[in-house]
């Protein structure tokens, strides 16, 4: 009976632990973009008019930053993948009769990791006009 007890309160005290991790990580993402990333309306515009190494430039540090984002990301979704795997509690706290909690996170991991390679790949193209505009 204790170690059902134990094993609640440790299920509870990881529950609380992931919700702030949210809460935080939500907090965040509603204050304002990470360094480097503009707004989209700009982004829109230079995508159309771009011409200058320098529109070049801001788009290429754009998708750079949010490449960077979306590495963050993965890394927090292959944390909660690790945090549900290794209690599976936490499975029945977050989703009642969910079993593949830590698939879901595992997904969305690779998710964040593909879209981080193509922005890297954009940021890339946009060096290289960037370059080729200067000439």
């Amino acid at each position: 009976m204790k170690l059902l007890i134990a094993n609640a309160k440790r299920a509870v005290v990881a529950s609380v632990a992931l919700a702030i991790l949210v809460a935080l990580s939500a907090g965040q993402a509603s204050a304002g973009e990470g360094p480097g990333v503009l707004p989209a309306r700009e982004v829109k515009a230079l995508l159309a008019n771009a011409k200058t190494p320098e529109d070049h430039m801001k788009l290429a540090h754009h998708f750079s930053a949010k490449a960077i984002e979306h590495e963050a990301e993965a890394k927090e979704h292959e944390a909660l993948a690790a945090e549900y795997k290794d209690n599976p509690n936490l499975h029945a706290a977050k989703h009642p009769m969910a079993a593949k909690t830590a698939e879901h996170c595992k997904y969305f991991a690779e998710h964040c990791r593909k879209a981080a390679q193509e922005l890297r790949a954009m940021a890339a193209a946009h060096e290289q006009m960037a370059k080729n505009a200067g000439k």
